[in-house]
């Protein structure tokens, strides 16, 4: 590598590879920045000069030589990572600048987990709904919201989405709304002006799967690579715990007691509860630890399987669920379906309520009572029999 960017080739390299890239990938990033280090010398810029513009002016200038049409950009993000992180260009610099909207979000996120004490994935939730309504109504313009917008943007959403999603986007909105009066972006609370989603308790049955339908998605995973053995390992968390996506994704190495075989399993609202580990999930864990998961620093369980090699997403882990499924040919879905099938074989299995409910981690019987219809046999034995017999 030649110009203003070759004396921190080494440190690059010795980067990449930190973050799990195979040497073949760590080359190909570094022939990229050597042309981009080309790019700033003609123009007598150094590496403190770097910026997100000067990339993206760089990727333009390789896209109109038809050299490549790849997004280069976005391929050249690391290095500006990377000279950040060593003082060599300033983070400003690096970053473009960002919207009203995008400081309001950030703003709006902080005081979900600060002051509302939300887990950050769980907050990361509520952001699409808040520039959704943002794009409706922008920041500049909040101070003329009236209760008439907000029931006018709820009508209009709703008829594009299911009733869990209407249900979402009201539960957003009332939070957004509720930050925008304690931040004096609105000077009369608008939190009533959200319509209720109508929504009858009980209406849905919980869409488990059957035990020959569990065999099919477990057995979809190829345990002799160690991609297999980690998906394995997710899917029995999964159904046989219960655990949510998100209580997967951040699953520590601390938290396996192998001793007394339980697990420190993190809920909702920051809580944590030990849960015990049953045999064949903890020798699935074991298998990817020993002969699947990255030998990385990192401390949770579930890595991504290509480079950057870090904890998996809850996004990730859903995703996990979704390709076993259309493997198996069961359909598409995610990880929420294989919960419902936790409740419901246990359930089956001659578990209790309160029992299903102390596994699943409800906050209240009423959220589990839904699980009591879907044991048709139970059911079929309480009903009463028609006068005068069948008809």
């Amino acid at each position: 590598m030649t110009g203003p960017l070759a004396p921190w080739a080494p440190g690059m390299a010795e980067w990449l590879t930190r973050l799990g890239y195979t040497p073949r990938l760590v080359e190909r990033h570094l022939q990229l920045a050597g042309g981009l280090s080309k790019f700033l010398h003609r123009r007598g810029l150094t590496a403190s000069d770097l910026s997100q513009e000067l990339i993206e002016q760089f990727a333009a200038a390789r896209r109109a030589k038809n050299r490549s049409r790849r997004p280069t950009a976005r391929s050249l993000s690391w290095l500006v990572d990377y000279l950040s992180d060593i003082g060599v260009a300033t983070a400003p610099a690096a970053l473009p600048v960002r919207s009203e909207q995008q400081v309001l979000i950030e703003r709006y996120r902080d005081y979900l987990t600060v002051e509302r004490g939300l887990v950050p994935d769980t907050a990361a939730n509520y952001v699409p709904v808040v520039t959704l309504f943002l794009a409706a109504h922008p920041v500049r313009e909040l101070h003329e919201l009236s209760a008439a917008d907000v029931s006018e943007f709820m009508t209009s959403q709703c008829r594009q989405v299911s009733t869990r999603g209407a249900e979402r986007l009201a539960t957003g909105l009332r939070s957004f709304l509720g930050f925008a009066l304690v931040e004096g972006l609105i000077s009369v609370s608008l939190v009533g002006a959200v319509p209720s989603v109508a929504r009858w308790s009980g209406a849905t049955l919980p869409r488990g799967l059957t035990s020959t339908q569990v065999a099919a998605l477990l057995s979809s995973c190829d345990r002799r690579r160690p991609l297999g053995r980690r998906d394995y390992a997710i899917l029995l968390l999964l159904v046989r715990l219960g655990l949510r996506a998100a209580e997967v994704s951040a699953l520590r190495l601390d938290d396996i007691d192998w001793r007394t075989g339980e697990i420190v399993v993190r809920g909702k609202g920051r809580t944590e509860e030990r849960l015990p580990l049953p045999p064949d999930v903890g020798a699935a864990i074991a298998a990817y630890l020993r002969r699947g998961r990255p030998r990385r620093p990192e401390r949770e369980v579930f890595l991504r399987a290509c480079a950057p090699l870090r904890g998996l997403t809850p996004d990730g882990v859903s995703e996990v669920a979704r390709a076993a499924s259309e493997r198996a040919g069961l359909g598409s879905f995610g990880s929420h379906r294989l919960r419902h099938t936790a409740g419901t074989q246990l359930l089956q299995a001659g578990a209790s309520l309160p029992e299903v409910a102390e596994v699943l981690r409800h906050h209240t019987i009423a959220t589990t009572a839904i699980y009591a219809k879907v044991d048709h046999l139970a059911l079929r034995d309480l009903a009463t029999p028609w006068p005068g017999g069948a008809r």
